[in-house]
C-alpha cells in the first residue's frame, strides 16, 4: 500500500516539481546558540522530497525588538528564505529564549504551517524540540519553539571528525526510536539532516522540526516512512564516515567519490564498527545494490528499532587513564627558602656537605648519645620483665580462669539473621503514571523467572526529572527488625540505583513522607542493601531511581529499563 505524506495533519498537496533553489542570505540553525544551519543544499544532494513552488507574499518588515503578542520579542534574524524568516527571540513572560518562525498569513504554506505545527505539538515528545505556540495573528502567522542554547548540531559535531562508535549507536537508536513513535501518530519529518539533529549537554539526541520545517519549505513525500528511514541512514552513515552517502557535498560534509555508488561506511574509513556499517546500509536506499552480508534492508523507522534491538549491545569506551602531574618540590623542601634567586644564565654553586664528627668534642658527643641509648634499652626491658611476671601471678592465682560479665559488650554474640516473610505489596507512584501494578505479586511468589518492569525511559540512568522513581512498598505483615534486603534484577550493565525506605502504610503519600534507611548500586543482576543497624518497621519501599540500558525485548523496547524477578528481607 502506497504511503502518503504525513509530515502534517491536513498538510496542502501543492502541485510544482521544481526542487528548492533558494538560499538563504543569512542562514543558521533555528533552535541551537550559535551553530549555523544551510538551506542551499540541494535536494538531490540530500535525497529530498519534492518541495512546491515558493510562496508570492513577501516577508513581513520587521527588526530586532519587535514584539509579538506583547510577549515574544524578537532578538536576531536567524534565517531569511523563501517568504518566511526565523528568530532567536525571548518570551518576556516566562523569562526564557525560545525560537519563531514568521511568515505573512496570505503566504501560500501558511495553512500548512499552522497544521504542521498544531500536530506537532500534540505529540508531546520530549525527543524532539517542542512546538509551544501557534498563532494567526491579522497578517501574520508565526510559531514558537523551544530554544536549545546548551545542544550542538550533529554537522558542528562532524566538524571535528566521525563519531565513536558508541556515541553513533546511541545516536541512531533514539532518531529511528523518537521518528517510529512520531510516524505512529501519523507525523512525518521529510528534512531530518544534521542540521536537525542535535546533542545536549546531558548526552541526549533530540530532533528539531518535526512537521514544521517540511511545510515551511512546502515538501511533501509519496513514501514519508521510506524518506525518514533513508534519512536515518544518511545520519548514520556521516556519523561513522564523515563524508556524505551521496555524489554531492551537503551540510559541510564531502559526498562520496564519483562513478563508484553507494560503498559500505566500512570500506570508506578504517575502523567502522561492523554492524553500524551493515545498519547503515540496510536504511539507505540503493538500488538493490545491498551486498550479500547484509539483511534486508529497513524501509520504516520501526523496522530499523527492531534491526538495532537485535544488534549486540555497544558499550562505552573506557575512560581514558590521565598520568598524574610530576611532584615538584618547593622552594624550602629544596634547601633554597631565603636564598637570593641566581641571575638568568648564571650557574650556581653545589653547597658542600657539612664535615663528619671528626673532633674531640664530635667524638664525645657520640659516646655520650650511644650510653644514653643504652641505658634507656636496659630500664625498658626491665620494666617490661616485671609486668610480664606481675601479671603471671595474677593468672596462678585465677587457677588460669577468667570470667566475662554478662554487661561486656566484647563478649556479645552477633544475632541470627533470620527471613521475614512478605505478606502483601503494592506498586507506589510519586508521579505521572504506574509501571506493571499487576505484577508486583511475581516479586515474592518464589519464582525467580516471573518479574515485575517499568517502562523503558529515553534518558538515563537516573530516570529524573520525567519521574523521581519507580517502586514498590511491601508489607511485612507486623512491625519487625529489618537488617537487609536482597533485591533480584533482570538486566545487567551501566548501573542501577536502590533505595530503601521506610513508611508507615502501603500506601504512603509522598516520598519525603518517608524515612531512608539504605542505597547500593550495582552493575549486576543482584542488589544488597545491608542497613548500618536495623530498623524497625512494618513497611518497606524498593526504590529504583537510575537504571541500565538495555536493548529491545519480548518485555520492551530499547531504552533505560529494569525489572525486579524476586525480593527477599532478613531481620
Amino acid at each position: 500500500m502506497a504511503e502518503r505524506s504525513t509530515a502534517a495533519v491536513d498538510v496542502a498537496d501543492n502541485s510544482g516539481d521544481e526542487p528548492l533553489t533558494a538560499q538563504a542570505d543569512q542562514s543558521t540553525a533555528d533552535g541551537v546558540a550559535n551553530n549555523r544551519e544551510r538551506d542551499t543544499d540541494s535536494d538531490e544532494a540530500q535525497g529530498s522530497p519534492k518541495s512546491e513552488d515558493s510562496g508570492k507574499a513577501s516577508p513581513p518588515e520587521l527588526h530586532s525588538g519587535h514584539k509579538l503578542a506583547r510577549r515574544y520579542r524578537l532578538e536576531e534574524c536567524v534565517t531569511r528564505l523563501d517568504g518566511f524568516s526565523s528568530w532567536r527571540a525571548v518570551d518576556e513572560k516566562l523569562r526564557r529564549a525560545v525560537g519563531v518562525h514568521l511568515l505573512p498569513a496570505d503566504h501560500t504554506r501558511a495553512r500548512s504551517v499552522l497544521a504542521a505545527a498544531r500536530s506537532s505539538a500534540l505529540l508531546g515528545d520530549p525527543r524532539f524540540v517542542q512546538v509551544l505556540d501557534a498563532v494567526e495573528d491579522n497578517d501574520l502567522v508565526y510559531v514558537v519553539h523551544e530554544w536549545l542554547p546548551d545542544a550542538t548540531e550533529l554537522t558542528a559535531l562532524l566538524a571535528s571528525g566521525p563519531l565513536e562508535a558508541y556515541d553513533a549507536y546511541q545516536m541512531v537508536s533514539q532518531v529511528a526510536s523518537a521518528m517510529a513513535a512520531a510516524h505512529r501518530e501519523g507525523l512525518a519529518h521529510l528534512r531530518l539532516s544534521p542540521n536537525a539533529v542535535l546533542r545536549t549537554s546531558t548526552g541526549q539526541w533530540r530532533i528539531r522540526g518535526l512537521a514544521v520545517n517540511a511545510a515551511l519549505r512546502g515538501i511533501s513525500s509519496e513514501t514519508p516512512q521510506r524518506t525518514d528511514t533513508e534519512a536515518i541512514g544518511a545520519l548514520l552513515y556521516a556519523a561513522l564516515t564523515q563524508r556524505w552517502p551521496y555524489e554531492s557535498d551537503a551540510h559541510g560534509l564531502a559526498g562520496l567519490p564519483k562513478d563508484i555508488g553507494l560503498i559500505p561506511p566500512d570500506q570508506v574509513r578504517a575502523g567502522v564498527h561492523r554492524g553500524l556499517s551493515e545498519l547503515a546500509m540496510r536504511a539507505l536506499a540503493n538500488d538493490g545494490a545491498t551486498a550479500s552480508r547484509h539483511e534486508s534492508p529497513c524501509t520504516t523507522p520501526e523496522e530499523l528499532v527492531k534491526a538495532i534491538g537485535e544488534m549486540p549491545r555497544i558499550r562505552p569506551p573506557e575512560p581514558a587513564y590521565t598520568a598524574p602531574p610530576e611532584y615538584q618540590r618547593t622552594a624550602y623542601q629544596q634547601g633554597a627558602y631565603g636564598r637570593p634567586t641566581p641571575r638568568p644564565g648564571a650557574t650556581r654553586p653545589v653547597p658542600a656537605p657539612p664535615p663528619p664528627l671528626q673532633s674531640r668534642t664530635g667524638k664525645a658527643l657520640k659516646w655520650s648519645v650511644s650510653a644514653l641509648l643504652i641505658a634507656a634499652l636496659g630500664l625498658g626491658s626491665w620494666q617490661l620483665a616485671d609486668a610480664l611476671m606481675e601479671r603471671g601471678g595474677k593468672a596462678d592465682d585465677q587457677n588460669q580462669t577468667q570470667t566475662t560479665d554478662g554487661d561486656d559488650k566484647n563478649g556479645e554474640q552477633p544475632r541470627p539473621v533470620k527471613p521475614i516473610a512478605v505478606q502483601g505489596a503494592q506498586e507506589f507512584v510519586a508521579k505521572g503514571d504506574a509501571q506493571h501494578p499487576a505484577d508486583v505479586g511475581k516479586t515474592y511468589d518464589g519464582d525467580t523467572a516471573t518479574l515485575w518492569r517499568t517502562n523503558s525511559f529515553y534518558e538515563g540512568p537516573v530516570i529524573g526529572p520525567f519521574k523521581p522513581g519507580v517502586g514498590i512498598v511491601y508489607d511485612l505483615g507486623l512491625a519487625k527488625e529489618l537488617s537487609t534486603a536482597d533485591i533480584g534484577l533482570f538486566y545487567s550493565g551501566d548501573h542501577t540505583t536502590v533505595e530503601l525506605y521506610a513508611a508507615d502504610s502501603l500506601q504512603p503519600p509522598s516520598i519525603d513522607a518517608m524515612r531512608k534507611i539504605g542505597t547500593v548500586t550495582t552493575s549486576g543482576t543482584n542488589a544488597t542493601v545491608k542497613l548500618t543497624k536495623p530498623v524497625k518497621t512494618q513497611y518497606v519501599l524498593v526504590w529504583l531511581t537510575a537504571l541500565p540500558h538495555a536493548p529491545g525485548d519480548k518485555y520492551s523496547d530499547p531504552g533505560y529499563k529494569q525489572a525486579i524477578t524476586d525480593v527477599s528481607f532478613k531481620g
